[in-house]
């Protein structure tokens, strides 16, 4: 039953005079006559989440609370929730503040207060605090002066459990100050030992020594946090025992020599001797054990005269054997799961027993207390599980608690804005559960901590989840080695976080700018292109995948083959937006016309939508991960072929790979949901082409080998690239089994006639094999081109929706499906769908108006005839020569181009040989040098890497061999490479990449592993990019690129049920001393602030430099703390984890290790340093 515990009776005795009664005269120092007297304030010598506690307590008795706070904690919520508050400790360090006894004495007799309460931690144990209050007149709510010392020695305490009669651990018989005397200890009694500090608790100074080597460098850690945290560093040493329950006992006593117990609490759930989740009662304890341990207890509190609240701890072995750890002559964090199974108050209970109140008169008699189900406490600390519980700080972005029947929750500034310093311990709240049985409670605190909402700062919320769900705490199956024993306590699902990041990003971008380059200074526009409506109840109509996916690629090659009309190939996903907007189309206007797609264009031969440049730029500038793009496409079009390109030997990249990479990647890309891998090689060298033909197939794909075309076959004067040349390659791709067979006509240089000439040729010695043209629209004979071709026997051509295409992208769609309508070759498809298709992507492209070509290039031009540069380089070597100060000379980049290339040997030109071409070109525009000047001057010049890498051979060997003397002038005495590149290198170790992933970034797909095996750094960045800001690719367009507009509202669907409703607010035009802006926004009803640093601002404020994660050079803080101890130098050779610096941060100190062994280069910090998480310490080479 719950004590009715006379709140009425109470306050009537609170309305009459102080009175005496006469009772029984004890040895032990109980009083023989205790005198009631009201208490009619109360300060409490605390902070935080317990002074709130005692206040509440206050309140609801009608006396007065008084607060005390340091400098740092003047924003404190603690020091709103009292009736009055006092600063104190001006000038004095944070915890030092509270620790000043003088001050607090005097600022109880200037306002005229009664009692003080100590809380926990701080003064509580302290027996000359407890005597200076009672000296100063006043009441000490807890145990006397006495006995709080000799409870707090823990020689003493022993001493006196040995008295009593309770069984004790082997340990010290005093006090150790030195780590000599420690080490005599170990010596002479052996390890395991346990460090204990001897005037306080909690877990601080605590530490376990297994190794003879350990307890030099763990007693003077231990040591100085107990001195820290305590006032005194001295040690207590006692055996260890092994396995132990840690159980505590909670007991009351009164003046007149009355002691009862409210049972015990289970406390073995512990990280570093902290309580990390604390049940009453325990469970699976039985009867019998409990019985004698709360007899014990009771009988020690007698002996000593104990009066007030406070606890015994014990440890219990696996039979059933007790020892006596210590007395906490004080209130403990987890006071509240006994107060739940009991229905007492305890500090209410303290407060009148302090006034004189028996426990009897109380209602508190043992045959009362009974207790009722379980309750469980979870400390939700700011610390990071995952960093090795290290102290979290900063500004809490948002806090939304958990709450319902059954949960209560202690807490003192846990709410949106509040600041988490590195000054104090860093519990957050206490949420504590309460039902019939372990397992409802246990499910009432899950369900509670789920519900919490917690932003800005790291919380150990997903390591208390893992541990309510582990059934070995479900069945009460625990002891000290719980966590452990269970490393799966430490694999967590991290918390998405989307919503925060999201503003996180969109407040970066009006602070700093955009987050992406952008080409241009023109804007989006303010535009939300119109989507087609399309069935999507329906499934869409079936398409050629039909025939890939059921009988395989042979079979698929067969029927386009087999069909009369002339297929077409969509390039408006992948080329055409390459060519137009330097391949910057995101995956969300993509995804938005898909379905429109699938249903109105089944009849595709495929759609290009993958690979090529499209795989680098969503990681590079969309931040946006390609893998994704490509399963979110195949989600929505189901029907049609994907097609994507791949470099041969190169995948996606721009070098040769370990030949392993490029198979694995043909793998996932199938897995992912590819179908068609059109496979060229820059320069049309079989090697590398035949190597990806092979993986494509290997992985289940159609293999479209492409023969890539310049010169112009229908001239005879150019010799070099002639017919013989391209039928020739036509027959090896089709001997090594090519399904298809495509021409890729990157620059548009094959005119119509030449085009009837090439696919005449080809298809007279291949009457079979699917012919596929792929070309740009540059010099604008595209459509002719193309339609020259369907007559001359092509069975596909690349054609891109009417408003994305012509110039340097394909032909338009509209105009070859109009052109042929009627005809033995009628596409069969509408031209008002073309049309409404057409609309879309007209609406779509001004969103995209800072990388539009048109900026400079108004129509097709046929110079393309002469420079040949490919349409899908021509923009983005336009972008290139703005951003290297060439814009206004382009003209001279084009002639240049066509100069570079004869100087090259007149190669194959598309990506990677396009790029060098391009490099060499703006390289002697802007150092004006002309190709005899290259020439001459060759063995001088510091050419473009890319160029010396292509002479080298590292692409493979160009038609007719290199240029002589230009290869031998620029390379010297270089290395050159001989014959594939990629057959000479390694097999890359993926499960090895993998594990470095997951070093630096947390939940590590193969898809990441594979895109950081093509672009190492350009993952990591985005990886990080991703961490910092998360999916950024469900923004809208306009504001992904500019950021929104002040006062706009705009929604921002995450997934399928979840869209978050935002509205930018304002930007603070003040800026804080540390360069930091404050963005607001409004995020589903509710005001949201982030801190944005002004890049530019901040170039005038000295702020402390981060170290970059990625780079393993640079040491950076693992937690926020002061720089307490400095091991090493400017000079100094360290070892790969050798000691450099030692950390403090919310009473727990921490070495800094080396990641690395090297030599120390630079030291940014000195003793006394405040450093912010992540803040760089030092570099080391």
């Amino acid at each position: 039953m719950f004590i009715p515990a006379a709140q009425s009776a109470y306050r009537t005795l609170r309305k009459t005079q102080p009175r005496v009664r006469l009772n029984a005269l004890f040895k032990n120092g109980y009083s023989s006559k205790v005198e009631y007297q009201p208490i009619r304030s109360v300060l409490v010598a605390n902070r935080g989440e317990i002074a709130i506690r005692v206040f509440r307590a206050c309140t609801e008795l009608g006396i007065k609370s008084v607060a005390v706070y340091s400098e740092q904690d003047k924003m404190h919520m603690h020091r709103q929730k009292a009736d009055e508050s006092y600063i104190v400790g001006k000038g004095l360090p944070p915890v030092e503040a509270y620790l000043n006894i003088p001050e607090l004495i005097r600022v109880c007799k200037e306002n005229d207060v009664d009692a003080v309460h100590p809380g926990y931690g701080f003064l509580s144990e302290r027996s000359d605090f407890a005597q200076a209050v009672i000296d100063a007149g006043l009441r000490f709510i807890g145990p006397s002066p006495e006995v709080v010392q000799k409870m707090g020695d823990k020689v003493a305490a022993r001493v006196a459990a040995i008295e009593a009669g309770v069984p004790i651990v082997p340990g010290t018989d005093g006090p150790v100050t030195t780590k000599e005397e420690a080490l005599e200890f170990c010596k002479k009694h052996g390890l395991p030992v346990i460090f204990k500090a001897a005037y306080g608790g909690g877990g601080r100074g605590m530490r376990v020594v297994r190794k003879m080597e350990d307890v030099e460098e763990s007693f003077q850690r231990a040591s100085s946090e107990a001195k820290a945290a305590f006032g005194n560093g001295a040690m207590f040493i006692e055996k260890f025992i092994e396995r132990p329950r840690h159980i505590e006992v909670q007991l009351l006593g009164d003046k007149a020599g009355n002691v009862v117990h409210l049972y015990e609490r289970d406390c073995s759930v512990q990280r570093r001797h902290q309580k990390v989740v604390e049940i009453a009662p325990a469970p699976r304890l039985p009867i019998e054990i409990r019985d004698k341990m709360t007899e014990a207890a009771v009988r020690l509190a007698r002996h000593v005269g104990y009066e007030n609240a406070g606890t015994v701890e014990f440890l219990c072995d696996e039979s059933g054997n007790f020892y006596f750890i210590e007395v906490n002559a004080r209130l403990q964090v987890e006071h509240t799961v006994t107060e739940e199974i009991t229905g007492i108050d305890l500090v209410q209970s303290q407060i009148r027993v302090a006034e004189g109140m028996t426990l009897p008169e109380l209602g508190y008699t043992q045959d009362k207390i009974v207790p009722r189900g379980y309750a469980i406490q979870c400390r939700v600390t700011t610390e990071d599980p995952a960093n090795d519980f290290q102290p979290n700080t900063g500004r809490l972005e948002v806090f939304r608690s958990g709450e319902g029947m059954g949960i209560r929750l202690d807490s003192a500034s846990a709410y949106a804005g509040a600041i988490i310093s590195p000054y104090y311990d860093s519990l957050l709240v206490k949420v504590i559960s309460h039902a019939s049985d372990l397992q409802s409670s246990a499910s009432k605190m899950n369900r509670a901590l789920r519900e919490f909402r917690i932003r800005g700062v790291k919380t150990n919320i997903p390591f208390l989840l893992n541990v309510l769900e582990n059934q070995k705490f479900l069945h009460g199956v625990l002891d000290t080695y719980f966590i452990d024993e269970h490393p799966q306590l430490f694999k967590f699902k991290p918390s998405l976080n989307r919503a925060q990041k999201l503003i996180n990003y969109m407040g970066e971008v009006l602070v700093n700018g955009p987050q992406t380059p952008l080409a241009t200074t023109l804007k989006p526009a303010i535009v939300s292109p119109h989507v087609p409506e399309v069935p999507l109840v329906t499934e869409p109509p079936k398409g050629l995948r039909e025939v890939l996916v059921c009988e395989g690629p042979e079979a698929f090659a067969k029927e386009v083959r087999n069909r009369k009309e002339l297929l077409l190939m969509d390039t408006t996903f992948r080329d055409a937006h390459q060519s137009l907007l330097a391949t910057r189309v995101r995956s969300h206007d993509l995804l938005k016309i898909s379905p429109y797609v699938a249903h109105k264009f089944n009849n595709l031969y495929s759609l290009e939508n993958w690979g090529g440049a499209t795989f680098d730029v969503a990681l590079r500038f969309l931040h946006e991960c390609p893998w994704e793009r490509l399963e979110e496409m195949r989600k929505r079009i189901p029907n049609i072929p994907f097609q994507m390109l791949l470099r041969g030997a190169n995948a996606v990249g721009y070098t040769s790979y370990p030949d392993n990479v490029v198979y694995k990647f043909c793998e996932l890309a199938v897995q992912t949901g590819m179908d068609i891998f059109r496979v060229f090689d820059s320069l049309n060298y079989l090697p590398n082409l035949i190597l990806g033909m092979e993986a494509a197939g290997k992985a289940g794909g159609v293999v479209e080998a492409a023969i890539s075309y310049t010169g112009d076959v229908s001239d005879p004067k150019r010799t070099k690239y002639d017919l013989k040349y391209y039928t020739n390659l036509a027959d090896e791709l089709v001997k090594a089994g090519t399904h298809v067979l495509c021409i890729k006509d990157m620059a548009g240089l094959l005119k119509p006639e030449a085009a009837r000439l090439l696919i005449t040729a080809i298809r007279d010695k291949h009457p079979d094999i699917p012919i596929h043209i792929h070309t740009h629209d540059t010099s604008g004979a595209g459509v002719a081109s193309m339609l020259a071709c369907a007559n001359a026997g092509a069975d596909v051509v690349d054609v891109a929706v009417d408003s994305m295409s012509g110039m340097t992208s394909q032909p338009s769609m509209g105009a070859v499906v109009a052109s042929l309508q009627g005809t033995p070759l009628d596409t069969n498809l509408d031209l008002r769908t073309v049309s409404e298709y057409s609309a879309y992507w007209e609406q779509t492209r001004t969103l995209y108006a800072p990388f539009e070509c048109t900026t400079t290039m108004r129509s097709g031009n046929a110079d393309v005839y002469l420079n040949e540069i490919p349409g899908g380089q021509y923009t983005n070597l336009q972008f290139q020569a703005f951003s290297l100060g060439l814009g206004d000379f382009f003209e001279d980049v084009k002639k240049a181009y066509r100069e570079a290339n004869l100087l090259l040997g007149d190669i194959i030109k598309v990506t990677p040989s396009s790029k060098v071409v391009g490099d060499l070109a703006q390289f002697m525009v802007q150092n004006e040098l002309t190709a005899d000047q290259v020439l001459e001057r060759a063995e001088e010049l510091s050419f473009p890497k890319s160029v010396v890498e292509y002479l080298q051979g590292s692409i493979g060997i160009p038609h007719g061999g290199f240029p002589e003397p230009l290869r031998s002038r620029v390379l010297k005495d270089m290395p050159r490479i001989e014959g594939r590149p990629g057959a000479e290198l390694k097999d890359l170790d993926f499960d090895k990449l993998k594990k470095e992933l997951q070093e630096s970034h947390s939940c590590i797909t193969n898809r990441d592993v594979m895109s950081a095996a093509l672009y190492p750094q350009v993952t990591n960045d985005f990886l990080n990019f991703r961490e910092k800001y998360g999916p950024v690719d469900k923004l809208d367009t306009r504001i992904f690129l500019t950021g929104p507009k002040v006062g706009e509202e705009f929604d921002v669907p995450l997934e399928r049920g979840k869209t978050l409703s935002v509205k930018a607010l304002a930007v603070s035009a003040d800026l804080k001393p540390n360069g930091i802006r404050e963005v607001f926004f409004e995020l589903n009803g509710q005001l949201r602030a982030v801190h944005i640093l002004d890049k530019e601002a901040v170039k005038e404020i000295h702020v402390h430099p981060k170290a970059n994660k990625s780079n393993k050079s640079e040491v950076g803080a693992p937690m926020p703390g002061t720089v307490i101890d400095i091991r090493v130098q400017v000079g100094d050779k360290v070892e790969k984890g050798q000691p450099l610096v030692v950390l403090s941060a919310m009473k727990m100190e921490m070495v800094v290790q080396s990641p690395l062994a090297g030599v120390v280069k630079k030291l940014e910090i000195a003793n006394g340093t405040k450093l912010e998480g992540e803040d760089l310490i030092m570099i080391i080479e």
